[in-house]
């Protein structure tokens, strides 16, 4: 009996430790991230608008259809990127995700408080290479670190109502995400 008792609990425990093994490296070696679908679909360090979402076909999982959706898959290796966006009428946000799928960092058009979302996307070696102006205060000039060189960056517009989607594209189409020629510059 206590034999019985011992198999079962060992089965069990095994079976925990399997399952959480598998659930913690399934995004590591997962083949079809999100990174890679859309690498054939849009252009590296550049704003690429998303088909709108339909529930028989989406880019990514658990989009909102009333949502318009750009994407910028960014490679930091060439130099920092300057990331501009004007807001939308109802709700802009951008959100950014390292290669791997990990978000490190989100804004959105009432936290930026300006009628264009103004930052600079650069690794923390890049950040550290910047020349110190002290004229300039991080209310002028957002900097967003980077875990990583490459990476997403997720456009929402949002359409309070379905006429309105006209409109939230073109807001997202106005967007831009480009290596800086020289970084200290604005």
């Amino acid at each position: 009996m206590i034999r019985t008792l011992f198999i079962l609990i060992g089965g069990v425990v095994l079976g925990l430790i399997v399952h959480l093994v598998s659930v913690l490296a399934l995004p590591r070696i997962a083949s079809k991230d999100a990174y890679s679908r859309l690498e054939p679909i849009s252009a590296l360090n550049a704003v690429t608008a998303l088909p709108q979402v339909s529930p028989s076909e989406a880019p990514m999982p658990f989009l909102d259809p009333a949502f318009a959706l750009a994407v910028c898959r960014y490679d930091l290796s060439s130099g920092p990127i300057k990331l501009t966006v004007p807001v939308s009428q109802a709700y802009t946000s951008v959100s950014f995700y390292t290669r791997s799928g990990l978000a490190y960092y989100a804004i959105n058009d009432r936290s930026a408080g300006r009628r264009v979302i103004e930052l600079d996307l650069m690794t923390e070696d890049q950040h550290a290479e910047l020349p110190d102006e002290e004229d300039v205060t991080s209310a002028d000039r957002l900097i967003i670190d980077s875990p990583s060189t490459t990476g997403l960056i997720l456009l929402k517009a949002l359409a309070a109502e379905p006429g309105l989607m006209v409109q939230a594209k073109a807001s997202l189409a106005a967007a831009t995400c480009k290596v800086q020629s020289e970084p200290g510059k604005r």
